[in-house]
C-alpha cells in the first residue's frame, strides 16, 4: 500500500470517525467523508481539509460515488440503540459497502468490531451482530482488517460516560453479577493508533486482530478505580443475582445520560467476559497501549480542558434522516404546525443575544422553571427517551448535530438563527427556534416553539401543555434577552399560541 492514501471514512460525524479523520490527515492521507448530513461537519476544525460526499449506506449509488479513487475505506457505523432489527440493517449496510468497494477497486477495508468469543452461549445479540458484520465485509474480494475492541475509554465515549455517571452519582450500588466479569478496556488514543496504522501495514491485511489496553479487570474494579482517579470516596458495590440485563439497562438509563436503548447493548456486552485471547496484534503492529488508570486520567483532563471533540451523543437518533420535514417547509408538507411564538426587542447587539442562545442548556440550564425541565427529563427517561443528562459538548459553542440535553442542534447561523429539534419521546415532531435580527436600530428576538402533532394524541398533548407553554416560553424569551444586555421591550401583539 502507498504511504499516502486516499481514504474513505464512514461515520465521520460519530464518536470514533470524528476523531479518526484528523489522525488520518496528520498521517498525510487524503480523506473523503461519506455523511448523510454534511452540515454536521461544518463545526469540525478539519472540515475544509476533507472532501465530503453526501449519501447514505442504504443507497448503493452514493456509496459507489464515494468509493471512486479510494485506496482504503473505513466502515465505522452501526445501529447500537437503533432499529429493532438492527442486525438486518447492519448486514444490508455492510453488503452495500463491500460490493461498492469491490466495484471501485478499493485495496483495503477496515472495520472496528467488538471482542467476544463466538462460541460463548451468553454472547449478546449486539456482539453477535458486530461479528456478523465483519464476516459480511470479508465475504468479498477486497481484503478486510477487522479490529475487535471491548470498552473504549475516552472523553465523551458511551462506555466512559456510563462508567463516570454510575460512579459519580451513586456512592453505594446494588449491582448485577456481571460487574465481576473480566473486561479489557482500551484508551481511545490506542484505538485510533491501530486504526490509522493498519492501512499501511501489509501484515494486517485480511485478518481479525483483537486489541485491548494494558489491564484486564472486572467492571467493579473499573468503578473503584474511577472513584480513586476522580478523587471520590470509595464506592460500595454489592452484586446480587436478581438483576437481569433488561432491569440493569433501565437502571443505567435512569442514572446515566444514556437512553435505555443504548444502555442495553452496552450492558449485555458485559455479560460475557471480553478480553484479548489472541495476541497477533503485537507481532503485526508493535505498540504499548496505556493502562486503564492512565486512560481515565486522559479522559478527565480532556473534559476539564473543554477539549471533548466528539461524544457518543453526536450520532443522530434512529429514524432521523435528512428527508424529515423541517418547520421551514412550505405548508409543512400538508400537515398542521402548532406554534407558540414570542417576540422581544432589546438594545443589546445581535451578537450578544446569539451568544446567550448558543450557550443555553447543559449546566447553564433553560433560564426558567428548572424543576419543570428536570421533571420532563425524568419522565422522558422513564418512557425510554434520552432525558436531560446528556448535557452539551461545549458550554458556549454549538454545532449542527450537537446534542443539547434532550434536543439536537439542527441549524446554527451566527448571529441570526439557532434551531433545536426535540429528541424526547413525543407524539409528533417538535422544534425550538430563535431568530435574531436588527430592526430600526434595535435587536428583535423571535422565539418559536413548533410542534407537528401525530394524530389525535399529538393534538391533545399540545393543548394540555398550553398553560405550561405560557408559563415557560414567554418568560424564557425575556430571560434570554435579560441575560444578553440592556433591559428588553416586550412586543405583546406578536405573542401567540396556536
Amino acid at each position: 500500500m502507498p504511504t499516502s492514501q486516499t481514504v474513505l471514512v464512514t461515520g465521520a460525524t460519530g464518536y470514533i470517525g470524528g476523531r479518526l479523520v484528523p489522525e488520518l490527515l496528520a498521517a498525510g492521507h487524503r480523506v473523503r467523508c461519506l455523511v448523510r448530513t454534511p452540515a454536521k461537519l461544518a463545526d469540525a476544525e478539519w472540515h475544509d481539509r476533507v472532501e465530503v460526499v453526501e449519501g447514505d449506506l442504504g443507497d448503493g449509488a452514493s456509496v459507489g460515488e464515494a468509493m471512486e479513487g479510494v485506496d482504503s475505506a473505513y466502515f465505522l457505523v452501526h445501529s447500537m440503540g437503533g432499529a429493532k432489527d438492527f442486525a438486518a440493517q447492519d448486514r444490508e449496510f455492510a453488503s452495500t459497502f463491500r460490493d461498492a468497494a469491490a466495484k471501485a477497486g478499493v485495496s483495503r477495508l477496515v472495520y472496528l468490531g467488538g471482542l467476544g468469543d463466538d462460541d460463548d452461549p451468553d454472547l449478546s445479540d449486539h456482539l453477535k451482530s458486530r461479528h456478523e458484520v465483519g464476516r459480511v465485509l470479508a465475504d468479498g474480494p477486497v481484503p478486510v482488517t477487522e479490529l475487535r475492541a471491548a470498552v473504549i475509554i475516552g472523553s465523551g465515549s458511551a462506555s466512559f460516560e456510563m462508567l463516570r455517571s454510575l460512579v459519580e452519582v451513586l456512592p453505594a450500588m446494588v449491582t448485577p453479577r456481571w460487574v465481576r466479569n473480566r473486561c479489557q478496556p482500551i484508551a481511545i488514543r490506542d484505538v485510533l493508533f491501530y486504526l490509522v496504522t493498519v492501512i499501511s501495514t501489509p501484515e494486517a491485511e485480511g485478518r481479525v486482530l483483537e486489541v485491548g489496553g494494558a489491564d484486564v479487570l472486572s467492571y467493579a474494579d473499573m468503578m473503584r478505580t474511577y472513584a480513586e482517579v476522580a478523587g471520590l470516596k470509595r464506592r460500595i458495590i454489592r452484586p446480587v443475582p436478581v438483576l437481569t440485563p433488561t432491569l440493569s439497562s433501565r437502571w443505567v438509563g435512569l442514572v446515566t445520560p444514556l437512553p435505555a436503548a443504548l444502555a442495553r447493548p452496552l450492558v449485555e456486552s458485559l455479560i460475557s467476559e471480553v478480553y484479548v485471547t489472541d495476541r497477533p496484534i503485537g507481532e503485526v503492529i508493535p505498540h504499548d497501549p496505556v493502562g486503564f488508570e492512565r486512560a481515565l486520567e486522559l479522559a478527565l483532563r480532556r473534559i476539564s480542558d473543554l477539549e471533548v471533540t466528539t461524544r457518543w451523543s453526536d450520532a443522530a437518533l434512529p429514524g432521523r434522516t435528512p428527508a424529515d420535514p423541517l418547520p421551514t417547509d412550505p405548508d409543512w408538507s400538508g400537515g398542521r404546525l402548532l406554534l407558540d411564538e414570542q417576540e422581544v426587542t432589546t438594545e443589546a447587539p445581535p451578537e450578544a443575544v446569539f451568544a446567550t442562545v448558543e450557550g443555553i442548556g447543559g449546566d447553564r440550564g433553560w433560564y426558567v422553571t428548572p424543576f419543570l425541565w428536570s421533571a420532563r427529563g425524568v419522565i422522558d427517561k422513564l418512557v425510554g427517551g434520552v432525558g436531560m443528562r446528556r448535557g452539551r459538548r461545549h458550554p458556549d459553542r454549538m454545532g449542527v448535530g450537537d446534542a443539547v440535553d434532550f434536543w439536537r442542534v439542527e441549524a446554527v447561523e451566527p448571529p441570526s438563527l439557532v434551531r433545536l429539534r426535540a429528541e424526547m419521546r413525543l407524539p409528533g415532531e417538535a422544534w425550538l427556534e430563535w431568530r435574531i435580527d436588527r430592526d430600526d436600530g434595535r435587536t428583535r428576538v423571535r422565539q418559536r416553539a413548533l410542534f407537528h402533532p401525530r394524530g389525535l394524541l399529538g393534538r391533545a398533548y399540545w393543548y394540555v401543555l398550553v398553560p405550561f407553554h405560557v408559563l415557560i416560553f414567554k418568560r424564557m424569551c425575556h430571560k434570554i434577552v435579560d441575560a444578553s444586555g440592556p433591559a428588553p421591550d416586550h412586543v405583546p401583539e406578536t405573542t401567540s399560541v396556536s
